[in-house]
């Protein structure tokens, strides 16, 4: 049996925006992979998020351990996916802390609809997309949200 996985990234949205995107699509829990939950857009650092996702009654869980390193954001935001690949893969996937963890978001995501949020806009650009590649053999299928 396919089970669905959703991702979206805040860039460009609002929390309203966000909160509609994750209510049109049935998401009950925003998984939160951010190595650091904070943002410089209102509404989007982990505590506004939470409460935020609190008076949407939708769940919110922060998975900090599948965050990317500094050096994996860097790349990625020089658009170098194949070093983000690279580092997410070495530094986070392939540990027992990022097996562990995600593990832990399987296990979320078996029980409730959940989305991966991150910042990057496009999933291709964003190691949402690497995270979808693993959960994949778990019998999951991955929709991209955009808000």
């Amino acid at each position: 049996m396919s089970k669905t996985l959703f991702t979206i990234g805040y860039e460009g949205l609002d929390p309203e925006r966000l909160t509609g995107a994750l209510r049109s699509a049935g998401v009950a829990v925003l998984a939160d992979v951010r190595a650091v939950a904070n943002s410089r857009k209102r509404g989007f650092s982990k505590g506004a998020l939470k409460a935020g996702l609190d008076e949407a009654a939708l769940g919110y869980a922060h998975l900090r351990a599948l965050g990317t390193p500094k050096s994996g954001r860097e790349a990625a935001r020089a658009d170098d996916a194949a070093l983000l690949r690279r580092i997410y893969c070495e530094e986070v996937l392939e540990t027992a802390a990022g097996i562990a963890a995600l593990d832990d978001l399987v296990a979320l995501a078996e029980k409730a609809p959940t989305c991966l949020l991150c910042f990057e806009r496009d999933p291709a650009r964003c190691h949402r997309r690497l995270l979808a590649e693993r959960l994949a053999p778990r019998g999951f299928t991955v929709t991209d949200l955009f808000g």
